[in-house]
């Protein structure tokens, strides 16, 4: 690099730092924000899984097998083995990437009835304070909610904030899959709503499965802990580091079920969790939208086979942050810059930060035909 470049960029990066400042300046600093823990680690009753001996022989560890090993194990065992291991130990085996998906539902279901039990005895238990009585409740109603007839839990883990995957449509009979990865303040509680219905995991999935049709599989996946607010946890990969590899895990464990390579579909924070992922997610299509960066200079710096694609509407505040990677504040280039090199998405009636996915905008018919291949 010359000197000439040398000084662009030192200019560039001046500025970028002192537009950072002038932001975090004019959003009362992070105030707004709670630095979270991020949830990693093994699934809830691993501890149990791992002492169980009941086939004489180690179970996979869920820490340890990856996904097309799971696989394997669950191909070699009887019906009945699979249904009394999932009986005996819910939490695990809805939650163990590479298990079949029928029986991940039912180990969920099993997990939610526990999980609502538990909490509505806390909210009568007069020993705890009105606001744990209160959370329990809010938890019970959340585990009823998800236990509905029509759902499919296809992930459930109620630790922390809570982290929860939902399928819509035939994921074993689809041909085509999708997944949502979400952005900021995205949990158990948030993951579906009435208000502003298209930010939240439910709402893009549904829109989306209901764009494309018969023969196809929508999954909003609130698999990491997120960012609260506008701190300094959505302004740094802290919070994307923990989740990208529950991410590529979970992808693996559904190309390890046998479901087809998923277009990815990753909005606002959860590109960046995408981005760091990239290199190891099995996706046909990677798609971002309202994206801060991806902590990569490019679309070959990602290192994916994927087809890569960005979208951002004119009306969307994200494009006042700056796209800087600075003493580990920001993300990065901005995935719509045409030097980035990704495919640009339409999304001119697309509004907001959270209207990519509402009905008749020009973005949600490009998704459709991305999520079903009939994009080039």
């Amino acid at each position: 690099m010359g000197l000439g470049s040398w000084k662009r960029r030192g200019r560039r990066t001046l500025v970028a730092a002192a537009l950072t400042t002038a932001i975090v300046s004019g959003t009362a600093g992070w105030a707004t924000g709670h630095e979270q823990r991020p949830l990693t680690g093994p699934p809830p009753g691993t501890g149990s899984w791992r002492a169980d001996d009941s086939l004489g022989a180690a179970l996979p560890d869920p820490a340890r097998s990856n996904p097309a090993q799971v696989a394997a194990f669950f191909a070699d065992l009887s019906a009945y083995q699979r249904t009394d291991l999932a009986a005996r130990h819910p939490t695990v085996v809805g939650n163990l990437d590479g298990a079949p998906i029928a029986l991940r539902y039912q180990a969920n279901a099993m997990a939610l009835r526990a999980e609502e039990a538990r909490a509505r005895a806390d909210a009568r238990n007069r020993s705890l304070t009105p606001q744990a009585r209160a959370t329990a409740q809010a938890l019970a109603e959340r585990c009823t909610e998800l236990l509905a007839p029509d759902r499919r839990i296809l992930a459930f883990d109620p630790r922390g904030r809570g982290q929860v995957a939902e399928v819509h449509g035939d994921l074993r009979g689809a041909r085509h899959v999708s997944v949502i990865v979400p952005g900021s303040d995205i949990d158990l509680g948030s993951f579906d709503r009435t208000k502003d219905v298209y930010g939240t995991p439910t709402g893009m999935a549904r829109s989306l499965h209901s764009a494309t049709g018969e023969h196809t599989a929508v999954i909003a996946w609130a698999g990491y802990t997120t960012p609260l607010g506008l701190g300094p946890d959505a302004a740094t990969g802290r919070l994307a580091e923990a989740g990208a590899p529950r991410l590529a895990r979970f992808v693996q464990g559904l190309t390890a079920a046998g479901v087809p390579d998923p277009a990815v579909f990753c909005h606002s924070y959860g590109s960046v969790v995408c981005g760091l992922a990239a290199q190891r997610l099995p996706a046909s299509d990677l798609v971002v939208l309202g994206s801060p960066g991806m902590r990569a200079d490019s679309v070959a710096d990602l290192h994916t086979r994927a087809r890569v694609w960005a979208a951002r509407d004119d009306s969307d505040w994200i494009a006042k942050v700056p796209n800087v990677e600075l003493f580990g504040l920001g993300h990065g280039v901005d995935p719509t810059d045409r030097a980035f090199g990704a495919r640009r998405v339409p999304a001119e009636r697309a509004e907001g930060h959270t209207g990519y996915f509402a009905p008749g905008t020009d973005s949600l018919r490009a998704f459709a035909a991305i999520a079903t291949g009939a994009s080039s």
